[in-house]
């Protein structure tokens, strides 16, 4: 098993749309860094943000997720209220190959202001807008910027491909479009 590289993900990105959007260098002038980096491909988050509320007073249950629970916001930025959390996606869409696991890491810039970004593996065969969660741990409301930088993804090739792929066993969160909310 191996992490790949910038040349890996640039070439895996332009002939076989592993990554799109995808842009080929670091932007970063007055923004929060997106774009491929030497070892993985820092994506943006959209515009469109699911705030989670807590006016219904209902019990947070994956099995009978409510859509109530949540505040939709599209706009340049969100607002997350202290102590709570807000979902989104990314801009890009991911085609990961059979033979690849994808690692998500929260960007040291929102990591630093007790913003933790949270993803689960992306897995061989796997293909959709990735759902992000944005955890506020601070007493003070934190800002998301959208269209900008918010979480590295790291490529892992592995010796082999796994007997059956994330697309064969039909996963119910494949060829998912903007923010996914919990399935059963």
């Amino acid at each position: 098993m191996s992490v790949q590289s910038d040349n890996w993900i640039k070439k895996m990105s332009l002939t076989k749309n592993m990554i799109r959007p995808f842009v080929s260098k670091q932007v970063r002038k007055g923004k929060i860094s997106f774009g491929l980096s030497s070892y993985g491909y820092d994506a943006r988050v959209s515009n469109e943000f699911k705030i989670f509320t807590n006016v219904n007073s209902g019990i947070v249950d994956p099995k009978t997720f409510k859509k109530e629970s949540f505040v939709t916001k599209k706009g340049k930025e969100c607002i997350i209220p202290p102590n709570s959390f807000a979902l989104a996606s990314t801009m890009e869409y991911f085609k990961i190959p059979d033979n690849v696991l994808v690692i998500c890491l929260g960007k040291s810039t929102y990591a630093r202001c007790g913003i933790i970004v949270n993803v689960t593996p992306l897995e061989p065969g796997w293909e959709g807008h990735v759902t992000l969660e944005f955890s506020n741990t601070t007493p003070l409301p934190a800002k998301i910027y959208a269209n900008e930088g918010v979480a590295q993804f790291i490529f892992i090739k592995g010796n082999e491909k796994p007997s059956i792929t994330y697309d064969k066993r039909k996963g119910k969160y494949m060829k998912q479009k903007g923010v996914t909310l919990p399935k059963i």
